[in-house]
């Protein structure tokens, strides 16, 4: 597979409101590919760098030095910052952060407006992209009426409509219930499974991590970890020295083995614990 984006020896430092340099790299030396068509989840703890390094992905941010290309475009080059949007969209925490009409369809078909969509083909991306994450049904309502899982689940039809190969979500569950989680969780897979769209999720949560075809951990600015989600979150006790979790039944299968039992923190889903467990017990 082609990579999409490509991280190159990327520092990144921030300045205060007089653009003074804070002379702290917030990122060091960060080496990176996403392909085309992976499911990436991104861990780290709070400060690690993982919301930064997913805004240099489409420019939001660019690099204090090294170089971020998207789709081949330089993100440092402000001439890009069209055709790098237009291919990566970005959904952020707070749902409310990116609703801006009183009726769904209308929000939805806000950023098709900006760039002069004609209105057939207008109508036709924001029923597509709204019965997409499943709030077709919904498109007459009031947003801020909505739960936040549907919220969100909006959000992410904003940036469907503009249709991106590529979504970055930063912590898009971070304000949400079980059940909210659950939904916005169930329309990431769709579009990476049903439609293709490379999926970046940051997130804390490590059974939403689990679902990624690979797990990038960020601690300190660096790459600590890169690799499939059982590989990676085999490192239980590498994972908790950095203040980091893993899932429940990773975390059971690692005091079990510390117990002498024939345990295998591989193991990441519930239906794998389950079969193990009940050898052990035959």
């Amino acid at each position: 597979m082609e990579n999409i984006i490509e991280i190159k020896d990327v520092n990144f430092r921030y300045h205060n409101s007089d653009e003074e340099d804070l002379g702290v790299n917030v990122l060091e030396h960060i080496n990176l590919n996403i392909k085309k068509g992976e499911f990436v989840a991104i861990l780290g703890h709070n400060g690690s760098g993982k919301s930064t390094l997913a805004k240099l992905c489409n420019a939001i941010l660019t690099p204090s030095s090294g170089v971020v290309l998207s789709y081949g475009f330089d993100t440092s080059d402000e001439q890009n910052l069209f055709d790098i949007r237009k291919k990566i969209g970005m959904v952020f925490q707070n749902p409310d952060n990116q609703l801006v009409a009183t009726v769904v369809e209308e929000d939805v078909a806000f950023g098709l407006e900006n760039i002069g969509v004609p209105t057939d083909e207008m109508r036709k991306r924001v029923d597509e992209a709204l019965r997409a994450v499943d709030m077709y049904e919904y498109r007459e309502h009031a947003p801020h009426k909505l739960s936040g899982g549907q919220k969100q689940r909006v959000a992410i039809a904003g940036i469907i409509a503009m249709k991106p190969e590529c979504i970055v979500l930063d912590e898009p569950t971070a304000m949400l219930d079980p059940r909210g989680r659950n939904e916005v969780m169930n329309t990431i897979r769709m579009l990476n499974r049903d439609y293709g769209i490379t999926i970046v999720l940051i997130t804390h949560y490590m059974e939403e991590a689990a679902e990624a075809d690979r797990i990038i951990v960020i601690d300190g600015g660096a790459v600590m970890l890169d690799g499939k989600p059982e590989d990676v979150f085999s490192q239980v006790a590498l994972l908790k020295s950095v203040g980091l979790d893993v899932p429940q039944v990773t975390d059971l299968m690692y005091c079990l083995k510390e117990q002498g039992f024939p345990a295998d923190t591989h193991i990441i889903s519930e239906e794998a614990a389950f079969d193990l467990l009940y050898r052990l017990l035959l």
